[in-house]
């Protein structure tokens, strides 16, 4: 990301002269995400996250709400006390005057986007559905002339995912919080306060500037991370053998494969090749486009289908708890807009490790919706938390098989 800011001195104090804004179109009706996107005179003093705004002096309804202050948190998961409790919170006020309005220390020419990378960041299910995918969604429209404006930064993120940031803005970032920039006031012409969220892992191309959806996110990926293979068709040059790859996504703590040695043999033993695993983003990016079926264990890992190329298989392993629902719209609809085919495998209960530990006629095993009952910290405790999975490798061969038969048939096209 380049630097691209100047300082805004008297002499070339255009700013201050700038016609009233029209009203700030500010949507705070989605159930996941509030945007406000104001045009005209827009001053940001970061370190007090308060964005100062030039009105209209109209008489009409329009005046009305631009004389409204918004209060805005720019994440994508409003609705989460929890993921809201550490997000900086912006006020977006206007200012009718004629003067009073913050000095400017540093104008831009290009639009401004507030977002904040608080919430769960570091779970790469909410890194990419409650920040990159709302991010991509807003700031694509600007084909990287764009400013980012961040706060609650964590450097370690912007660090992990600083290829596809600079994809989508050919800018340094701007830390809201940084203590050496707290006086700053940076102005701009327009800002847009909050990512647009739409759907889990999704676009809806309807309500996105200029039809954008995870086809295009996707190519976004691609190009950030040098990923070859757009398509299960195309022939990866590193892997002159071409059996067809199968990646075994391993979780260390909870919901792990038991018997992911014998997963491997048994892959390998229909014709898979199964790779070992990286964890540099970019290296396993890298490797999971190399695949051509990917298999899970619900949960944050599966998130890595957005890498896969077209047409490949995503195999979702359901734990035991009546988490179908919770399992398929975190990855069943988010795989099939990215055009990839879905398989499943339900878990059993004597394939739960969650059997060892209660009897079987236990509320635990026998009656998941008691459970759910009590709400999701109890769900998340028992069926998320304390429970591994061992899937039967004949029943799962089968699903295994189902996988190649529908990559062998991609290839034959």
């Amino acid at each position: 990301m380049k630097t691209g800011m100047k300082m805004l001195t008297a002499e070339n104090n255009r700013n201050g002269d700038i016609a009233g804004a029209t009203k700030p179109l500010c949507d705070t009706t989605g159930r996941r995400s509030s945007t406000c996107d104001v045009e005209g005179d827009v001053r940001i003093h970061g370190s007090s996250g308060t964005i100062v705004f030039s009105a209209a002096t109209t008489a009409d309804e329009d005046h009305h709400q631009q004389q409204q202050e918004w209060k805005i948190k720019p994440y994508a998961r409003k609705h989460d006390p929890v993921a809201s409790a550490n997000i900086k919170e912006w006020s977006l006020k206007p200012f009718a005057g004629d003067g009073g309005l913050p000095n400017c220390t540093k104008t831009h020419d290009v639009p401004a986007v507030v977002f904040s990378v608080g919430g769960f960041t570091g779970n790469l299910f909410h890194d990419f559905t409650d920040i990159l995918v709302p991010l991509f969604t807003t700031a694509r429209q600007f084909d990287g002339d764009v400013q980012f404006i961040v706060s609650d930064v964590k450097s370690w993120w912007v660090g992990k995912f600083k290829l596809i940031l600079g994809r989508l803005s050919k800018r340094e970032l701007i830390d809201a919080g940084d203590e050496e920039g707290r006086d700053a006031v940076h102005c701009f012409r327009r800002v847009i306060i909050g990512p647009m969220f739409h759907k889990e892992l999704g676009i809806d191309s309807a309500k996105s500037p200029k039809g954008y959806s995870m086809a295009d996110f996707r190519t976004l990926l691609r190009d950030s991370f040098g990923l070859r293979r757009r398509t299960v068709t195309e022939i990866d040059a590193e892997r002159p053998d071409q059996r067809p790859r199968l990646l075994i996504i391993s979780r260390k703590r909870s919901r792990a494969f038991v018997n992911a040695h014998g997963m491997e043999e048994m892959a390998r033993s229909i014709g898979y090749d199964v790779p070992g695993m990286a964890t540099d983003i970019a290296k396993f990016a890298r490797l999971v486009n190399s695949a051509d079926v990917t298999v899970g264990v619900h949960g944050a890992g599966l998130t890595n289908m957005v890498f896969l190329p077209d047409k490949a298989v995503v195999i979702q392993v359901i734990p035991l708890g009546g988490l179908e629902y919770l399992a398929r719209n975190s990855f069943r609809e988010p795989a099939l807009e990215m055009d990839l085919h879905y398989l499943e495998y339900v878990l059993r209960e004597d394939e739960s490790t969650l059997s060892d530990v209660y009897p079987k006629d236990h509320p635990v095993i026998k009656d998941p919706q008691s459970v759910h009952k009590k709400g999701w910290d109890a769900l998340k405790e028992v069926y998320l938390d304390k429970q591994n999975v061992r899937p039967h490798l004949g029943r799962l061969r089968e699903k295994f098989m189902e996988a190649l038969k529908l990559v062998q048939q991609q290839q034959r096209t």
